[in-house]
């Protein structure tokens, strides 16, 4: 199914459009509140969640007069934040409230910021309620894109990762038959150009260190090691229907290619602007309209010259196991994204090096028997089964 409605079916979006932004507290969550702001007029504030930072939560719910919160940490039902929600102002706790605010009536678009497996089941549940899902959480769609895509109507699901929403935008109007290559492009890093042997010294501030995006620590550390861009070739494959190999990683140090298409013909078609998540996450709100920018614009005849590089998939080999995975298909890209998530927070605790991260995706997929994707029960059985191997081989390394 083509993620793009026909031009003559395009829906009308309500306005304003009723937001439910998961994960509010967190940069794409964030920066989501910013561009609210900037938009009174055209976006509302229904419902807002969080892991834990329930001060953020309610600061957030008072200012944009929020009707539902969930915090995800049951944990923190007793967190006296809460006594400062608006009044009125429903409150759930759990995994499971999270994912209901995908899913109340009163909800037109999810923006799904939620880090890491735990946004799948949200995700899932906005798509089975025909929600316009804007989702920043690339692994919902690498670990259960099977399940997921064909639930998502033309205009309906729309990539908020900078990359894949540049990808987007490139492929508006054009035919799903005239695309023959996607050009995923990357900013190699904070360790570009560096060998396995200085990789194996580097530190988790060293890796936090990213030069040209603000982030998170997790994607941080995941753009680091690459793990983030061979996530984003299996998304990418998901989302456009494209072979694993058809995907080529393109590096772009200045990050002011997006993404780019390639065509039968050979033309090529890129998305190029600033180094900010506030025009993605935009244009997933505002599509199929475009409004006033977000964020400086680029002056183009002051920019350094762009230049262009081949991703080192033998010295940074996640890259070159989870786009393995991809191609193994089934539950595998399930297992190497829950390996990815614990050996990477081993790294950031010091628990383990930066190449012990490459090392326990390979023994987690060596452990793992694909199977087709079945299920969000399976799925979970998958993560769990996984998390576990993993921890065990990142404990053996300390030992």
């Amino acid at each position: 199914m083509s993620l793009f409605p026909s031009p003559d079916t395009r829906p009308a979006r309500p306005r304003p459009l009723r937001l439910a932004v998961l994960g509010c507290s967190g940069s794409i969550g964030m920066q989501t509140l910013d561009v609210c702001r900037q938009h009174p007029d055209r976006l509302k504030v229904v419902a807002l969640s969080v892991d834990s930072s329930c001060r953020a939560l309610v600061a957030a719910a008072r200012e944009f007069g929020s009707t539902h919160v969930a915090a995800a940490d049951a944990s923190r039902r007793a967190d006296p934040a809460f006594l400062e929600l608006p009044a009125g102002c429903e409150v759930g706790f759990g995994p499971q409230a999270v994912t209901e605010l995908a899913e109340l009536p009163d909800v037109d678009c999810v923006v799904n910021a939620v880090v890491g497996e735990a946004g799948m089941a949200a995700g899932h549940a906005a798509l089975l309620a025909d929600k316009i899902l804007a989702y920043a959480n690339k692994e919902s769609i690498v670990v259960a894109g099977d399940l997921l895509m064909p639930l998502a109507r033309p205009g309906r699901l729309i990539p908020v990762d900078s990359e894949h929403n540049a990808i987007y935008q490139c492929l508006v109007g054009e035919g799903d038959s005239d695309l023959a290559r996607i050009w995923l492009t990357c900013s190699g890093g904070p360790f570009y150009g560096m060998t396995r042997g200085q990789l194996a010294c580097v530190t988790p501030a060293d890796a936090l260190a990213h030069p040209t995006w603000t982030m998170g620590a997790k994607i941080t550390i995941d753009c680091a090691t690459l793990a983030n861009k061979g996530l984003e070739v299996i998304e990418a494959h998901h989302l456009f229907g494209m072979g694993i190999d058809d995907i080529r990683v393109l590096v772009q140090r200045q990050s002011r290619i997006h993404s780019m298409v390639e065509f039968i013909d050979g033309s090529v078609k890129a998305q190029l602007g600033p180094s900010d998540m506030r025009i993605a996450i935009q244009y997933a709100l505002s599509y199929p309209e475009r409004w006033g920018a977000p964020a400086t614009p680029v002056d183009w005849c002051r920019e350094a010259p762009v230049t262009f590089g081949e991703a080192d998939e033998k010295t940074f080999g996640c890259l070159a196991l989870i786009k393995e995975a991809g191609r193994i298909a089934g539950t595998m890209p399930c297992a190497v994204n829950a390996a990815n998530e614990v050996a990477n927070e081993a790294f950031r605790a010091g628990r383990c090096g930066f190449l012990d991260i490459e090392r326990v995706i390979a023994g987690v997929m060596d452990a793992t028997e694909a199977a087709p994707v079945e299920s969000l029960g399976q799925l979970a059985e998958v993560d769990a089964r996984s998390r576990e191997v993993a921890r065990s081989l990142v404990d053996a390394r300390c030992a």
